[in-house]
């Protein structure tokens, strides 16, 4: 009796610890999908084409054979074919096989990447494209790039009516969009979505401004004065209003009344 009773809690045992080990190398895959999903979900995800089947080589593209999907940034290859691209791509022939759910690259589809888009499709309908002259301090030290959001101040020597010449500063125009630096513009800063470098070493800044606002800056340069832009927090949407004209009276009047305002309100230093 006992013989025959061994190899059955043998069985059993071994059958329990198979169910065991199972449920342990699932509630880890599980764990492991959890922590994938969870790194994803913190990365830029950015939406591509992807082949919905194995497309052999010679193949015309068609939309069956496509589809959109979102894949990590940091994971990307260069020439992925994005969702905006998808027009592009049908009815072009693949050079090599393309595994199914692997992402669309234009290298493996005949012809070339498609064209660059040029400044003109970045201006918003209504607005316009006007560039200025600035450059190194002027610029934030060249650390402006496109895509920011900067105020625009005016320096100009201005003849009052006894004659004398005056210097002052004012603002000029608040929250307004970076286009381009130099040649550089904004979709060339994320290429083609994916972000690069930016750059330095220009000496103009192209903005986005109403008409209006177009022939005041084009006004403010024959002027003969000096543009300086400065850098806004990319969430600071606030607008000052009523701000002075400042020339040496005002520095004068106002030093004191402006150092203290930074003491208490900024540093928040008690007692002054």
């Amino acid at each position: 009796m006992k013989e025959k009773i061994i190899p059955l809690v043998s069985i059993v045992v071994g059958l329990i610890a198979f169910f065991l080990t199972a449920q342990y190398f699932r509630s880890r895959v599980a764990e492991i999908e959890r922590q994938r999903a969870a790194l994803l979900a913190g990365m830029r995800q950015i939406e591509v084409f992807v082949a919905t089947r194995d497309i052999p080589g010679g193949t015309a593209i068609t939309a069956q054979d496509v589809r959109p999907d979102k894949i990590p940034e940091m994971s990307a290859p260069d020439d992925v074919v994005l969702k905006k691209e998808g027009l592009q791509l049908l009815g072009k022939k693949t050079l090599y096989p393309i595994s199914a759910k692997k992402p669309i690259q234009w290298s493996n589809i005949e012809g070339e990447l498609p064209p660059a888009e040029g400044l003109s499709s970045s201006v918003h309908p209504g607005m316009r494209a006007v560039s200025i002259p600035v450059s190194g301090a002027a610029a934030v030290s060249g650390m402006i790039a496109p895509n920011d959001r900067v105020d625009v101040l005016g320096t100009f020597t201005v003849q009052r009516p006894n004659g004398e010449m005056e210097t002052e500063t004012r603002t000029l125009l608040q929250d307004v969009t970076v286009l381009a630096t130099g040649q550089t513009l904004a979709k060339q800063m994320t290429l083609r979505g994916r972000s690069q470098p930016r750059a330095t070493g220009y000496n103009t800044v192209t903005l986005e401004v109403t008409p209006r606002e177009a022939e005041f800056l084009v006004f403010a340069q024959q002027m003969q004065g000096r543009i300086t832009l400065t850098l806004r927090n990319p969430a600071d949407v606030s607008y000052e209003s009523n701000l002075p004209e400042v020339n040496i009276k005002y520095v004068d009047e106002k030093v004191q009344e402006m150092n203290l305002y930074r003491q208490q309100k900024i540093r928040r230093k008690a007692g002054l």
